[in-house]
């Protein structure tokens, strides 16, 4: 039985049944789209068209636009594709292993984190693409039959693991997110005047009737394939993690780097839902819905994942050590911790396993400026911990006559920031067109988790 008085009030205002329909649905019913979006979506096009021109110029030009060399041969673009599939760890995280640990505070934030899964798992698929410089020939790592002779892929390529992993998540991750919604579907095809929105999301709820039987299986359907996914949250960054593993450089070839890519994905992926549901409270006016005690729980979550990762890197450093490999003690001591990406080395420790620590004060966790500010410098020391490890690694390895620094040129630059554009205007569009939470589950904890009365055996007795 959930306490309220222990665990806190998860939809505060003494909303009704028919408030939660009404509050949910209020975006999707405004006539008119609020001048914040079309801001904001602005900038986002801006970013994504720059993307394209950097799209664009990689595909005529080639690769040698980038800022690789024959030491750094992976860059941005790893760098990247790390990044977006870590953050595309939050909703398949957040729902699913909420869901099957019966956690009810997750119910006002997994839509929008489920929706942050699907653009970041599209945001990192462009980079295997576009890295291998013939765009077009992105067909041949689908295992086709064809008139050529036996051609098949190259199953010992880690390009080809990338490529089993991003389709499989997305595809799970996006039905996962789909079949959640259908009753909302259901819900905007009955109370929408519009005749064209009626028959769109007639179409989009597949005839949903809200039936006990229906209930049941959907009930049902969301468990099967919760828990089928959640292997995939493990699986998938372990797969990305052995694309380095696998390797013999130093810095790279350790068996803690599966675990430790996966917490890393988890804690960069909690950290962007925290930042994009600050804002959504904010801007939608869901501080009844979203309250502090969901954000409280959300960085609590982020400050013991700090710890782990503040322990990640101290084993790093000591194994490297300990080894006596004079090679693996240069990468760490001479290449990161100390030399030329000392800076990128230190903002990576402050920004993941040192400032997360403020959230052990309960007066920075009630802060909400605070705790979106912190929020920021996970994603950013997320994306610095990528570089670390890419770049020290590649640039000084055994033979110093091929030691090469890296820099990213302008095209590499437009890149990521096109994907950036592509997720920001995605998760718009998102707010926009569909329902940011799920109205049947706010429903479904409304009266259990909204009253500050404990109600247990002793007292029903």
């Amino acid at each position: 039985m959930y306490n309220a008085k222990v665990r806190g009030v998860l939809i505060e205002g003494g909303k009704t049944y028919q408030d939660i329909t009404r509050d949910v649905l209020r975006p999707l019913d405004t006539g008119k789209t609020p001048l914040w979006w079309w801001i904001a979506s602005f900038f986002a096009s801006a970013m994504l068209v720059w993307g394209v021109w950097g799209f664009y110029n990689t595909i005529v030009n080639g690769i040698g636009t980038w800022g690789l060399n024959n030491s750094v041969s992976w860059g941005w673009a790893i760098i990247n594709f790390v990044w977006w599939i870590g953050i595309g760890h939050a909703g398949t995280a957040f729902s699913i292993f909420l869901l099957v640990l019966h956690q009810r505070w997750r119910t006002s934030i997994n839509r929008a984190a489920e929706a942050m899964t699907i653009f970041a798992v599209m945001a990192a698929g462009m980079f295997p693409l576009i890295h291998m410089g013939r765009i077009w020939n992105g067909f041949f790592i689908m295992p086709y039959p064809n008139t050529r002779g036996p051609l098949w892929d190259n199953f010992n390529s880690p390009l080809f693991w990338d490529v089993v992993a991003i389709s499989t998540y997305l595809t799970a991750s996006f039905l996962f997110w789909y079949v959640g919604m259908m009753p909302d579907f259901a819900t905007i095809r009955e109370k929408t005047t519009s005749a064209i929105k009626k028959k769109v999301y007639g179409i989009l709820s597949f005839g949903w009737l809200g039936s006990a039987r229906g209930w049941l299986r959907f009930e049902t359907a969301a468990l099967l394939m919760g828990g089928l996914t959640a292997p995939l949250v493990v699986s998938v960054h372990s797969i990305v993690a052995m694309d380095f593993a696998a390797g013999v450089l130093p810095g790279w070839h350790s068996t803690i780097f599966p675990p430790f890519f996966v917490i890393g994905a988890i804690f960069s992926g909690f950290s962007m839902v925290l930042t994009l549901m600050i804002i959504v409270r904010k801007v939608y006016k869901y501080e009844d819905y979203v309250t502090k005690g969901h954000l409280d729980a959300i960085a609590r979550i982020l400050t013991f994942i700090s710890l782990i990762m503040g322990v990640a890197y101290i084993t790093e450093a000591f194994i490297a050590w300990y080894s006596d490999s004079p090679y693996e003690m240069y990468v760490f001591f001479k290449n990161r911790i100390t030399g030329p990406y000392a800076f990128e080395f230190w903002a990576m420790i402050s920004c993941n396993a040192i400032i997360p620590q403020l959230f052990w004060f309960k007066k920075i966790r009630k802060n909400i400026t605070i705790v979106f500010i912190i929020s920021i410098f996970i994603n950013i020391g997320m994306w610095f911990e990528r570089f670390v490890i890419v770049v020290t690694s590649l640039s000084k390895t055994w033979l110093p006559a091929t030691w090469h620094t890296y820099h990213p040129t302008i095209t590499e630059i437009a890149i990521y920031v096109g994907t950036l554009g592509f997720f920001f205007l995605g998760i718009l569009l998102f707010l926009r067109l569909l329902p940011v939470m799920a109205i049947s589950e706010l429903k479904g904890i409304l009266k259990e988790t909204s009253s500050v009365k404990k109600i247990n055996e002793n007292e029903s007795k």
